[in-house]
């Protein structure tokens, strides 16, 4: 399982920011964001957070989780529906779910 470090580095690569760059965004001498993504030093939150600020994946960076891209363009009824099916029990949901699938084998 990749680490901290590696994660930074996908996305200052992601960002197309050399070491130097993203060290000066984070506040730190390139050799310390050297040493971040090889995991020989852990960031501290404000780094963290200058880095963030620039587009950096928090979530990402610290849990390997992608942060989803938002849903956009949604209409007033589906921004209802999903309001509606997040309120539901984990259940509820799962029926949903169920329903939605069986709905859409026979439409195929």
């Amino acid at each position: 399982m990749k680490g901290i470090g590696p994660r930074l580095r996908e996305e200052r690569e992601r960002l197309a920011l050399t070491q130097r760059r993203f060290g000066e965004i984070g506040g730190v001498e390139p050799n310390a964001q050297g040493k971040y993504e090889s995991g020989e030093r852990t960031p501290r939150v404000d780094y963290l957070a200058a880095v963030v600020a620039c587009g950096v994946d928090a979530r990402y960076v610290l849990s390997g989780v992608r942060t989803p891209p938002p849903i956009t363009n949604l209409s007033e009824d589906e921004t209802r529906l999903l309001g509606t099916f997040r309120s539901l029990s984990a259940s509820d949901q799962a029926a949903l779910w169920y329903l939605a699938e069986r709905l859409l084998g026979d439409a195929s």
